[in-house]
């Protein structure tokens, strides 16, 4: 049997894995807990909620079950994947599961003389920014199954941010979408195009460059994480973070689970 990684964060929310959906949306959750609090079973008389996990893929057999998800979703919006079962050094895999099930998954690249995977068509932009001084980092391979709360692609991109931001001191994301996608970064995490339209030759799609100071992503999350109960359209995307006095705790759980 599979052994499983330590929860970096245990939180519920409404049930609507794709097996389980019923045209809920998040409207609120539980906050990031530590490992062995007792939420599974404290949620059982609980059938309208579900329990997520997001851990860091350490074994093989984790990357290759984040690898089959991934395909999946990319065979459904007609892209190329390749898929890459080592552990890198430069790189870290998150995962969120529920019920045993791989549901979400992304990775983040860190800057190194192997360079970024974005370098494969945006190398002359990189290397600008490179120049400026800035230390970059990349989220790739982002794949969430149909029908999973956005609570969950938050609490990946939230755990990605404190990997790159306060464990290696990276100052910028630096991501490559689809055209069709750019409004949603821009809009929902205030993404900024750098670059032009350029095809992305790993997906065999075209690709904009975009790119998030991380100091900003920090600002945002300190003045909305956790702060779902907010109604109205000024509600932020940060609002589906965790609030910022759970980083201590996430990023103390991150870091032993790097050891």
């Amino acid at each position: 049997m599979m052994q499983e990684e330590l929860p970096i964060a245990t939180f519920a929310a409404p049930a609507c894995v794709r097996k389980l959906c019923t045209g809920q949306r998040a409207s609120g959750a539980a906050p990031a807990t530590a490992p062995g609090t007792g939420l599974d079973a404290e949620l059982e008389r609980r059938p309208d909620m579900q329990v997520f996990h997001i851990r860091m893929a350490n074994s093989t057999g984790r990357r290759e079950e984040a690898s089959v998800l991934i395909r999946k979703m990319y065979d459904w919006r007609g892209y190329a994947f390749e898929p890459s079962l080592l552990k890198e050094p430069s790189k870290i895999t998150l995962y969120a599961e529920t019920g045993g099930a791989v549901v979400a998954t992304m990775s983040l690249w860190l800057d190194s003389p192997i360079l970024l995977p974005a370098d494969d068509n945006f190398r002359d932009v990189l290397d600008h920014l490179r120049a400026e001084g800035r230390r970059l980092c990349e989220p790739s391979r982002l794949a969430i199954d149909k029908g999973v709360t956005k609570r969950v692609f938050a609490a990946l991109i939230h755990i990605s941010y404190l990997y790159a931001r306060v464990v290696h001191c990276c100052s910028d994301y630096v991501i490559e979408v689809n055209p069709r996608h750019v409004m949603f970064y821009q809009r929902m995490l205030g993404f900024e195009g750098v670059g032009t339209e350029r095809p992305c030759t790993r997906v065999g799609a075209p690709a904009v460059l975009l790119r998030l100071p991380l100091a900003r992503m920090g600002d945002q999350i300190r003045t909305w994480g956790g702060r779902m109960e907010q109604q109205g359209e000024d509600r932020s995307f940060y609002s589906y973070f965790f609030p910022a006095s759970d980083e201590p705790g996430l990023t103390g759980r991150l870091r032993a689970g790097l050891n």
